[in-house]
């Protein structure tokens, strides 16, 4: 279109113009002649203009009140068709603004008369509109008046003409201030004078003001009087008015141009002065109202709430709000204070209705909310008003529920009574009872309690479009549906959540550095809270619509989050308490819960000021039911629900962790703790690494998911997962109070697994292993806390919960190793160690399963980070070591077969230090007692680890020696010593003697068998590896290792159990000999003794250069000495055994070594043997000293390396005297006979124990021969003959003795003569000093001699006959000495024959002891134990006498032989005449035998002594003869048989007896007289008893008649017979000068009595006779010569 000064829009103007004119006259041509005159004239007036000047339009402007006169003259005929003809013409004027001031004041004029006479009225709101919106040549009263038309043809009847003229009034109020902003515009920036100051305040002296704007407030003025139903001051002419129509003007213009009440001070004291207190005013009715009570009338011209002004009323507000809050803070306190008291419950229903819209309106925008909080809540004395409007919606939302209102209750028939569980509602109770199944839309609605409300979709989310503040057109109040002020109410809290929430974290965002936002915001947190809270949640509560909980669900959510970033803690925790609880079941929650809020810091909802009851959560919400599952409670309860809200509020709880994990802090714990009784009752459970399963029900089948729910498990054990694993982007203290809050829970529990094994929740435990494994590259910050926290659970008395204690523990344990961490562990010994630590706490717990699994655990990490351990071995070998004996095997098996993998992998990769630890732990491993093949082997470890030391000395040495130097420094620096187990000795020795030292304690094991074992490898690896040992350290392991390792045994075996150990438990048999812990202990004595002595032996050159050899060889003779002397026969024994070896008695001898041997000998330098030999395991080691000692090793002393100098020569004697008094020692101590009495027996050394002691004496003496006293070999006879003396028991006797017939010495008393032997030989080749020990050996042997008849007493023991003794009972036999005797008497002969002519055996009588001890079983003789001693005896004393004899007669003189003779004599008639008689059973053979050693001794007689008779004392040779007297008379034994008789008389033994007697009676050469007496009578006696023998047979012969006399005295009368008969064969042979007269005389006289005795009837008696009559035949010639035999 074009333009309207465009010369074609004037062209076209004047030729219309022109028309009008023409059209007016043609009108008025008949009736108003004026008028057309006046058209015509005007027509003329145009065209004039028109041809006169340029610019038309400035030319018609300036005569515009001519030009339009004819047009308003034209309506001025008040003629319709005239007047809207001008009226168009003049409107065409108007829009080509060519009206001038004046023009328009007369159009105005003429409008006014139309309006008053009612014509015209919508083209005159139109030309008054046009007249206004075209040009500002309108002012003043102009414009006032075209104002008043307008608002007067408002009120006619016409509605068309009313609306219009409504409309009219809004545009017109419009453009006058729309002129006054354009005035402004034009003069911006023009600076004014201020204004003079004004006296008084005239409303009307708005002289300051440009005309405009003057207008303007004229008529803002105007309208606010007119409202308040006061006259206006400029609208004159007006004649009504309504409050609405007021209301809105003011309402839109407040609305349409705030700047112009903010930029004019003017305008702004208006809206003081005039518009507030106008709407208070107009308020009161509302206020005073209460429903249902009619108030008193009120002077107000309302006295009924009236909804039109009221709604009215409440725009206004709210525009004054909006726009003017900065302007009037003390009256918006006021306006809001109302707002809140219109949603009182009291109000009537529309009233609430619009009073929600606009606080609604309000909650939209937060920038004012923030405002309101800053001004009001922030002040002090000042109405908190931002809290009371939150207060006040949640109130209003409350009561919505509780005081169901008339509209509401017809609508609800929900059942009043739901039970807890969620009953099913009836078929018409409201929406979501039938679950989804339906293909009914529910509807969106909350319920409560019975009350059901629905929800409409009110505004767009963030916009407050109202329904009821629209409603302008109404006039009574609208009916409100139900539910409206809910949803309004609804939309207002979610949009005040958000506005706020957003708005604050848009700055937070930004990072408003203006002090004091923060206040402000917390602030306004802190005021609206409580109500936001108390709503939401009973919302939430109420919602049976997914959208709406999702939303309220969103707005908790938030706030939740905006307190946790403000640092609000108790509204965040108890936005998150109230998600919590929803997530929960109802009723559940209480527990969980409250005692958690109340554990937090019993925190309680104090809301400031108003009283917001938070409801507490109904049970009846008719909600569709997903899953029944168990309460996680201690007690045991029924099941619980978890509907699908539950579900829903979870996932926002997940959400809220997820998302906001930052801000959560403390309520962590809640969050947990709520998710925690979800999984639970859910059944999840946690699978490995922490994340949690579907499980299976494990407790029966309580737990019951609906499909519905299942497909939403793994999506929300995902997000559980999602979550823990988002904790890695929280920071430290976020982190932190997320550890914090899983460990309470699970201290939680924990507690309530007490006492009950039932299934626990493992929520807490499981989600601190996912934590911990996803914040790997930060564990340090977290590690303690976690650690320490699953150690706790370790030790639960639960085992489920302990297990998956442990399984988190290691579990985090080895991926914290496995991790790449930066700088890697290995760089990083702290961390390690800080890793490894929690293993080792393990080891405290006294639980099996999580040793169990921490021992596991060691071996995985040993086999995937074995070689990395680095600093963290000593941990790790700790933990494998902490075993215990009441731990069980498998527990043990486990930790072994860690320790088994350390020793076959892992030495060569550990730092030396902790090679002592791998020593201590394999030890503990032997001393455990469950599992003894773990102990045998783990020594078997201990003996590798030796070799590895072995191997890899050198590095070892090293490594050790620069570990020591730090250590050493570090001890300087503090002052203080160093520390460590042996320590003098270098480290690497110290390595050895610690692992000496653990073999030692196992050697004394309370098990055999690891005491056994121990030893062999204690002593094999000194023997295999000592030679690494340095010359010191020997010292050490001598006294500290070996001596006290034979203390213990030594304490050990003496104290040890004698009770019979029953065969171990199944098959296991117990040998008889190792029946008894003593005889157990026994044997590891015997092992110990024999190894330490092996030590002594084979290292005695390295040994004897340490300072204190003596002392050390003591001790181990004292250690010898009480081995030898236990009451052990094998401990005894072997004790010898050591004793020989360190003596080199027994000197042990290889081939490979002989070759050395000889080199040595032939004196070849040791280099030449190949050193191959003395190297140990692995590769040759030669030391300086392995070869010397190798050489002499096997050697006796001779072949000690060093020449050995004086001073060693010296040593030696000294510790071969040692050696001697301890076999002294042991000797006396064990052969000492037992002195109390014998029932309770003491111990009786064995004969190889014996045997063994003695066999050392004659080794021994070779050394100590030189200084060997009379003394000492007196103690040697005591030892020898109490060691021949000891018994033996009967069931060894079998063994040791051959049956008792054969005569064999025992090896005891074979090494008893030898040791004599050896003496006696060394006496021979010594020097004469030695001599006088002669006569002590003949003393000792005639001892043993005795034994042949007497055995040797052992102490008062009963001892047996060997015969009689039973083997199967404990007896003691007495050995057959006989054997042994019978050497000794031969040994003695012998030496004899060789010393008899030695001073010392002269002097000491040696004769004289030897005739005595032989007169014992010469006496004996049939006596004797054995017949070959008396026998032996005999050819002994025949033997010793003829070496003795001329010894004696050579001394005879010397008077040292006196005492002999008698002894001599009185052996001779006792062995010639004893007592005894021969057994029954000897042969005649025998007996013949026998009788010749009798004729024997009498020969000897009748050549070594008779002949002597004057070298002799006389009284012997009287009793020689008296004896050969008795001898010569028949002395019979009476118990021979007849055959036997003849034999058994002993008649040879009586012939040489007489023949000796009479030989020597007759002899010529009888020195004295009294000799021949003594023979003489001798013979007179022999022949006057045989008379009186033959006498008294005779007699009893004849008297005893036919019977026949008695055995023995028809045997006597035989001897006597034979006994002449001998005389006379003897007188036949005496030359008959010798015999004297006297005796034929006496033979003669026999003769009758011999021829009376022929009558007997004895052919025995007679057959003598026959032989003793027959040489009478020489008597019977006279005798050639007569010689007088008297005394000569």
């Amino acid at each position: 279109m074009m333009s309207t000064s465009s010369p074609e829009a004037v062209k076209k103007l004047l030729e219309n113009m022109q028309t009008d004119l023409r059209s007016l006259s043609m009108e008025c041509k008949k009736k108003f002649p004026p008028v057309k005159e006046a058209a015509e004239s005007g027509i003329v007036k145009i065209k004039t203009i028109a041809a006169r000047n340029t610019d038309i339009l400035a030319a018609l402007k300036e005569n515009s009140s001519e030009v339009v006169q004819p047009f308003l003259m034209g309506c001025g005929t008040k003629e319709p068709k005239i007047t809207q003809l001008c009226l168009a013409a003049i409107q065409r004027l108007m829009s080509h603004e060519v009206v001038s001031e004046a023009a328009a004041g007369n159009i105005i004029n003429m409008l006014w008369q139309l309006m008053e006479n009612g014509l015209e009225e919508l083209k005159l709101l139109q030309t008054v509109l046009v007249l206004l919106t075209t040009n500002t040549v309108v002012h003043d009263e102009v414009l006032s008046k075209a104002i008043v038309l307008c608002f007067r043809l408002h009120f006619t009847k016409d509605n068309i003409t009313n609306n219009t003229a409504a409309a009219t009034v809004r545009q017109v109020v419009t453009v006058v201030f729309e002129r006054m902003v354009a005035e402004d515009e034009r003069f911006k920036g023009i600076v004014e004078q201020p204004p003079p100051v004004q006296g008084n305040t005239n409303r009307r002296s708005v002289s300051t003001l440009r005309p405009s704007a003057k207008d303007a407030y004229m008529l803002f003025q105007d309208l606010c009087q007119l409202v308040n139903a006061d006259a206006p001051y400029w609208l004159v002419g007006m004649t009504e008015m309504t409050r609405t129509f007021g209301l809105e003007l003011l309402e839109s213009v407040l609305n349409d141009f705030p700047g112009v009440f903010l930029q004019h001070q003017e305008f702004s004291f208006l809206l003081k002065e005039r518009v507030c207190p106008l709407v208070i005013k107009l308020f009161s009715p509302n206020i005073k109202f209460r429903q249902g009570s009619s108030s008193a009338a009120s002077p107000a011209p309302v006295e009924k709430p009236y909804f039109p002004i009221c709604m009215r009323l409440l725009r206004v507000v709210s525009v004054l709000i909006k726009h003017f809050y900065s302007l009037l803070v003390t009256e918006c306190e006021i306006f809001l204070s109302l707002l809140v008291k219109f949603l009182d419950g009291e109000k009537p229903q529309w009233l609430r209705a619009v009073a929600v819209e606009s606080v609604h309106r309000l909650c939209v925008q937060p920038h004012l909310l923030r405002s309101f909080c800053q001004s009001y809540d922030m002040k002090q004395h000042s109405t908190k008003v931002f809290r009371d409007i939150v207060n006040a919606l949640g109130s209003f939302i409350q009561s919505l529920f509780i005081v169901p209102n008339a509209g509401n209750t017809a609508a609800v028939s929900a059942p009043a009574g739901g039970s807890g569980s969620g009953a099913q509602g009836t078929a018409q109770g409201g929406p979501g009872t039938g679950g989804v199944s339906g293909n009914l839309t529910t509807q969106a609605a909350f319920e409560y309690r019975g009350t059901w409300i629905p929800l409409m979709t009110v505004s767009v989310q963030g916009s407050a479009k109202a329904t009821y503040l629209e409603m302008l057109d109404k006039v009574e109040p609208p009916s409100i549906p139900e539910g409206y002020a809910m949803s309004v109410a609804f939309s207002a809290l979610l949009d005040l959540v958000r506005g706020i929430t957003s708005m604050i974290e848009r700055e937070l965002m930004i990072c408003v550095s203006i002090s004091g936002a923060h206040l402000v915001w917390e602030e306004m947190v802190s005021a609206c809270w409580c109500g936001l809270l108390a709503a939401l949640s009973l919302l939430l509560d109420a919602s049976t619509d997914e959208t709406a909980t999702e939303n309220i669900l969103k707005a908790e959510l938030t706030m939740a989050s905006l307190c946790g970033r403000l640092g609000l803690v108790t509204p965040r925790d108890a936005f998150i308490t109230a998600i919590c609880k929803a997530s929960l079941p109802p009723h559940y929650t209480l527990t969980a819960l409250s005692s958690n809020t109340a554990n937090l810091s019993s925190k309680a909802y104090s809301i400031q000021g108003q009283s917001v009851q938070i409801i507490s959560p109904s049970s009846e919400s008719h909600q569709q039911v997903v899953a029944v599952g168990q309460p996680l409670t201690a007690q045991p309860q029924g099941t619980v629900v978890l509907t699908a809200k539950n579900i829903q509020c979870m996932r926002t709880l997940l959400n809220l962790a997820h998302c906001h994990g930052a801000v959560l802090g403390t309520s962590w714990q809640l969050v947990l703790a709520t998710l925690q009784h979800l999984v639970w009752i859910l059944g999840l459970k946690p699978g490995v690494g922490g994340a949690l399963k579907p499980g299976r029900a494990v407790e029966g089948p309580s737990t019951v998911l609906t499909t519905a729910v299942m497909t939403d498990l793994p999506v929300i054990s995902n997000i559980l997962s999602r979550l823990f694993e988002s904790s890695q982007y929280l920071d430290d203290v976020s982190l932190h109070h997320l550890i914090n809050a899983l460990c309470s829970l699970s201290l939680e529990a924990m507690e309530m697994a007490y006492g009950n094994n039932k299934e626990p929740s493992l929520f807490a435990v499981a989600k601190l292993l996912e934590t911990g494994l996803v914040n790997m590259d930060r564990i340090e910050i977290l590690w303690r806390p976690l650690t320490g926290h699953l150690l706790e659970v370790c030790q639960h008395p639960n085992s489920r919960m302990r297990e998956w204690g442990a399984e988190a523990l290691t579990a985090l344990i080895k991926a914290g190793l496995a991790y790449k961490h930066d700088p890697p562990l290995a760089q990083n010994q702290r961390l390690q160690l800080l890793l490894l630590n929690p293993l080792k706490e393990l080891s405290n717990v006294l639980h099996a399963d999580i040793r169990q699994k921490q021992l596991e655990s060691v071996l995985q990490i040993l086999q995937s980070q074995g070689d990395s351990l680095g600093p963290g071995w000593p941990l790790v070998l700790g933990v494998i070591g902490a075993i215990r004996n009441d731990q069980g095997e498998s527990l043990i098996r486990t930790a072994f077969q860690c320790l088994q993998l350390v020793v076959t992998d892992f030495l060569p990769t550990m730092p030396c230090t902790c090679l002592q630890i791998v020593v201590d732990v394999a030890g503990s491993f032997g001393l455990q007692n469950q599992e003894l093949n773990i102990s045998l082997t783990s020594i078997g470890l201990l003996w590798n680890i030796s070799d590895y030391f072995f191997q890899r000395g050198e590095a070892i040495t090293q490594e050790l020696g620069r570990e020591e130097e730090a250590l050493q420094k570090q001890a300087q620096e503090k002052g203080e010593t160093l520390n460590r187990p042996f320590h003098p000795a270098p480290p690497f020795d110290c390595l050895w003697l610690c692992l000496y030292a653990k073999l030692g304690e196992l050697c004394v094991d309370p098990r055999p068998a690891v005491r056994k074992s121990a030893g062999q490898t204690l002593f094999s690896t000194i023997a295999a590896h000592g030679t690494l040992l340095q010359q010191p350290t020997w010292h050490i392991v001598i006294w500290k290792v070996l001596f006290h390792l034979l203390d213990c045994v030594r304490t050990s075996s003496t104290t040890a159990d004698k009770e019979k150990i029953e065969s171990g438990g199944g098959n296991i048999l117990i040998h008889h000999s190792r029946d008894t812990a003593e005889k157990q202990w026994a044997e590891t004595w015997v092992l110990t003794l024999a190894g330490v002595a092996r030590i002594f032996n084979t290292r005695r050159y390295l040994l004897q250069q340490l300072g204190d050899f003596f002392e050390a060889w003591e001790v181990l003779l004292n250690h010898i000495q009480s081995a030898a002397l236990s009451k052990n026969n094998e401990v005894s024994l072997a004790a010898l055994k050591s004793f020989q070896e360190i003596l080199q008695i027994v000197t042990p001898v290889k081939d490979s070594d002989k070759a050395g041997d000889a080199f040595a000998a032939m004196g070849v330098p040791p280099v030449l043997i190949d050193p191959l030999s003395a190297s140990g395991p692995g590769r040759p080691l030669v030391r300086s000293d392995s070869l010397v000692e190798r050489l002499t090793r096997y050697n006796g002393a001779e072949l000690q390396a060093p020449p050995p100098g004086e001073e060693s020569a010296l040593e030696d004697s000294a510790l071969w005297w040692s050696a001697w008094n301890t076999w002294y020692r042991t000797g006396t101590d064990s052969t000492r006979p037992p002195s109390g009495p014998t029932e309770k027996l003491s111990f009786i050394p064995s004969q190889p124990f014996l045997t063994a002691l003695i066999q050392i004496f004659p080794a021994l003496y070779q050394h100590i021969k030189a200084n060997f006293s009379m003394e000492d070999l007196k103690k040697l006879g005591v030892i020898l003959h109490g060691a021949v003396s000891v018994p033996i028991s009967s069931d060894a006797s079998p063994f040791i003795l051959p049956s008792y017939t054969e005569a064999v010495l025992t090896s005891l008393q074979e090494a008893v003569l030898t040791s004599l032997d050896v003496l006696q030989k060394a006496i021979c080749v010594g020097p004469e000093n030695l001599q006088v020990m002669y006569p002590a050996i003949f003393e000792q042997l005639l001892l043993f001699v005795e034994f042949s008849c007497k055995p040797p007493q052992y102490g008062r023991m009963e001892t047996k006959h060997v015969a009689n003794a039973k083997y199967n009972q404990a007896e003691w036999v007495a050995l057959n000495y006989v054997p042994f005797a019978e050497r000794s008497l031969e040994v003695m002969v012998d030496l004899y024959h060789k010393t008899a002519c030695h001073k010392a055996v002269i002097n000491e009588k040696v004769l004289q002891n030897i005739i005595k001890t032989l007169r014992m079983p010469l006496g004996l003789k049939y006596a004797c134990p054995s017949e070959s001693t008396w026998k032996l005896a005999v050819s002994s004393l025949l033997k010793v006498l003829s070496i003795g004899l001329p010894v004696a007669r050579q001394h005879a003189s010397s008077g040292k032989f006196d005492t002999m003779w008698p002894e001599l004599a009185n052996a001779f008639e006792d062995f010639l005449f004893t007592k005894s008689t021969p057994p029954d059973n000897l042969s005649i053979q025998e007996f013949q035998k026998n009788e010749a050693i009798d004729v024997e001794v009498v020969q000897l007689i009748s050549t070594e002594i008779l002949p002597f008779a004057n070298f002799i004392p006389k009284d012997f040779v009287g009793q020689i003869m008296a004896m050969l007297n008795r001898g010569s008379i028949h002395s019979q034994s009476p118990s021979f048989t007849e055959a036997e008789i003849d034999v058994r008389m002993r008649e040879e033994f009586s012939k040489v007896c007489f023949e000796t007697l009479l030989q020597f009676s007759f002899s010529n050469k009888v020195s004295t007289p009294q000799e021949g007496y003594i023979s003489r009578m001798a013979l007179s006696v022999l022949l006057k008893r045989s008379q009186d023998v033959l006498r008294r047979y005779v007699e009893d012969e004849r008297l005893s008649g036919r019977c026949p006399l008695p055995r023995q005295q028809v045997t006597e009368i035989i001897f006597v017979l034979k006994a002449i008969s001998t005389l006379m064969d003897s007188l036949k042979k005496t030359q008959p000068e010798n015999v004297d007269g006297n005796t034929w005389a006496q033979v003669i006289a026999l003769y009758p009595t011999l021829v009376e005795c022929i009558t007997c009837s004895s052919s025995e008696v007679s057959s003598a006779l026959k032989e003793a009559l027959g040489p009478f035949k020489d008597f019977m010639q006279p005798p050639v010569s007569r010689v007088q035999n008297g005394e000569s």
